[in-house]
């Protein structure tokens, strides 16, 4: 039996977030049939209690695009709580450039237009440099977060920069960059093919690695 495959977002009280985060896995189930869906706050089914209802063992993938606390403590913990075989994936990350760029040329951007990458923050330094990293990998040294982190987004911003987000669905924090005043703001990365291919590659990656021979938790 294969293992189930549970994709984990952030979780946001905008309907238009989760779904989002739903039409994503029905991508995933194209080649993975067994994808669950929970969130690592603010909204319900929590990763524990998916994990608590899967027949077998799990492969969870966070759908995040920088390892802050909720990647490195938030899951892991509701994963040891489940206690049920289980192992946590790499996250999404800067592999989803791409997609972001893709959507700022939606939005409008024209090469030649200064750019800043929209992000919502951490108190994790790696974090944020993932996102700087991110933003290098775009094209701009200019990082703008809407919580937690500095230089916030507002202060970065000209008359003349385009916005890029670094945010997978709708959102609270997607949301701070539409109102920042910016002419060009991309949308979310949102349902993209490109995703669910990463996903799945994170899924089936961490199944040939391990094999599901263990008969508790694992980490990858």
């Amino acid at each position: 039996m294969k293992p189930a495959l549970v994709l984990v977002a952030h979780g946001t009280r905008d309907p238009a977030g989760a779904d989002t985060v739903e039409a994503l896995a029905d991508l995933v189930r194209e080649w993975v049939p067994d994808v669950r869906v929970a969130y690592a706050d603010v909204h319900q089914p929590d990763v524990t209690t998916v994990l608590r209802e899967c027949d077998g063992p799990a492969v969870v993938v966070p759908a995040f695009l920088a390892a802050g606390y909720h990647v490195q403590i938030d899951i892991p913990e509701q994963i040891r709580a489940a206690g049920t075989p289980a192992v946590l994936t790499p996250h999404l990350g800067a592999d989803l450039v791409p997609v972001a760029r893709q959507r700022l040329l939606e939005a409008g951007w024209r090469p030649g237009q200064p750019v800043v990458l929209a992000a919502s923050g951490s108190s994790d330094p790696h974090a944020r440099e993932e996102v700087r990293a991110a933003a290098r990998r775009l094209g701009t040294d200019r990082v703008g977060f809407v919580a937690t982190s500095q230089p916030a987004l507002d202060d970065v911003l000209t008359k003349d920069t385009a916005v890029a987000s670094w945010f997978l669905a709708p959102g609270l924090f997607h949301r701070r960059a539409m109102d920042s005043g910016a002419r060009v703001v991309a949308a979310p990365l949102g349902v993209h093919p490109a995703i669910a291919r990463l996903i799945v590659l994170r899924y089936t990656s961490v199944r040939r690695q391990w094999g599901f021979t263990a008969p508790s938790q694992m980490s990858a």
